[in-house]
């Protein structure tokens, strides 16, 4: 039994950098501190307790929690500070060494935070467990400041493609079981959530831990009454079968908003990553997507000079990205990583060219998202309007990913609304009524 006097009226902030699957855990280890009598700061307030769960997908990712840990240090002096996530998990020396930092937990401590953080509040310590002991699911729902949840139903990653550390920072691939899952979103659902969004490492690999399979889950959330919709953060293209596709096309639940991985337009340089899948299959669910969901949202992650990556192979990539009828880029500059694999390809991007290969990537991602939106002029979708206001006017989404504005009413606010699109605003990509 926790003596919860130890935390009375103890303040604590709350500090993401990363995935939307990092915002669920911090949301989860929030709460576990809120059931033990430690509230969440207001703003103007210090801390007693800062939580930082961080990211290390990128070099340029830990700079960034760098500095983060050393804002937050500063703004909050005498807090006690508790470094989570990848970076601590990837660098535990490297963050334990910046000054104010007092704890240290890897991916195996940051859920059990509440017991480290009684048994090290007097001092400094480091605890990680060597990410092959790591096995454990950790569930979590988290609620963000908008109108959506976000299910974390899988965890870990036991792809070890070779420009990737996130298997070294989150272990193999395990996840929860259908039942619990389908119990949480049922309870978010109650709570008056309307939009779920399934998170993980590599979600379409769900059901190592439990025997299942992810089309199973989605088959099973599908029939959650109390939720408006559920979209899929992401989906590996080898992992999205025509199957799941076409389930979504005629679900009334999920939501025809695709997030899926290529990384490269090149058979060569998918190779050199070693990832699971070729052009022609990636191409093959593209256009299935599109032939039963002609208005589905698709998005796409690419990464730009990577170890190999000769200018032949980038060319075939745009080319290929030119060709097909995705709706948004997700464009990331390949950044070295320690320990893996692609240290040992020889041919190495230099930065200049690294810089405009996205700088190209990113305006045809730019081209391609106006004219989705511009394609949706005169179509009728259902939005769920958000909180936030800016002045006299809010916004939305579409269940096609679709930001939509609209003059401010309250009432609207996350109740789906059925909405006719007869304008676009340009400068700042939304649709109007």
């Amino acid at each position: 039994m926790i003596d919860k006097t130890i935390f009375e009226n103890k303040k604590a902030a709350y500090f993401t950098l990363g995935c939307k699957l990092n915002f669920a855990e911090t949301s989860a280890i929030g709460k576990q501190l809120a059931e033990q009598g430690i509230r969440k700061i207001q703003p103007g307030e210090t801390a007693d307790i800062c939580i930082i769960n961080t990211c290390s997908v990128t070099e340029s990712a830990d700079k960034k929690c760098r500095q983060a840990i050393r804002k937050i240090g500063r703004q909050h002096p005498g807090a006690f500070v508790v470094v989570v996530g990848c970076y601590a998990q990837l660098k535990p020396d490297d963050a334990s060494r910046i000054e104010g930092v007092n704890l240290v937990l890897g991916t195996g401590q940051k859920a059990d935070i509440l017991s480290h953080l009684i048994q090290h509040a007097g001092d400094s310590k480091t605890v990680v467990s060597p990410i092959k002991e790591i096995r454990e699911f950790i569930p979590s729902c988290s609620k963000d400041d908008r109108t959506r949840h976000f299910l974390k139903v899988q965890d870990g990653c036991d792809y070890f493609c070779s420009y990737c550390t996130i298997p070294f920072a989150r272990g193999r691939s395990r996840n929860g079981s259908i039942a619990d899952l389908v119990k949480m979103a049922e309870e978010a659902g109650n709570e008056g959530g309307k939009e779920i969004v399934l998170t993980g490492i590599n979600i379409g690999d769900f059901g190592k831990s439990t025997g299942e399979t992810f089309f199973d889950l989605i088959q099973a959330l599908d029939r959650v009454e109390s939720v408006e919709r559920f979209r899929i953060s992401s989906i590996e293209p080898n992992l999205l079968s025509d199957e799941m596709i076409e389930f979504i096309a005629q679900s009334q639940r999920f939501a025809p908003h695709f997030h899926i991985p290529l990384q490269s337009g090149s058979d060569e340089v998918l190779r050199l990553m070693r990832r699971k899948y070729n052009t022609e299959l990636f191409v093959s669910k593209i256009k299935k997507i599109k032939e039963l969901l002609p208005d589905a949202f698709i998005g796409v992650d690419v990464i730009v000079g990577v170890r190999g990556e000769k200018e032949a192979y980038f060319e075939a990539s745009e080319q290929l990205i030119e060709s097909l009828p995705i709706s948004q880029l997700h464009v990331f500059a390949y950044s070295e990583r320690p320990g893996t694999q692609a240290l040992n390809i020889d041919y190495v991007v230099p930065p200049k060219i690294k810089q405009e290969r996205s700088r190209r990537l990113l305006e045809l991602s730019d081209r391609k998202l106006r004219k989705f939106y511009q394609s949706q002029i005169g179509t009728t979708h259902r939005v769920l309007f958000e909180h936030t206001r800016r002045g006299h006017q809010m916004h939305g989404f579409t269940e096609n990913y679709l930001k939509v504005e609209a003059e401010y009413n309250r009432f609207w606010i996350n109740k789906p609304k059925s909405v006719t699109l007869t304008g676009f605003n340009e400068e700042k990509m939304t649709l109007t009524l």
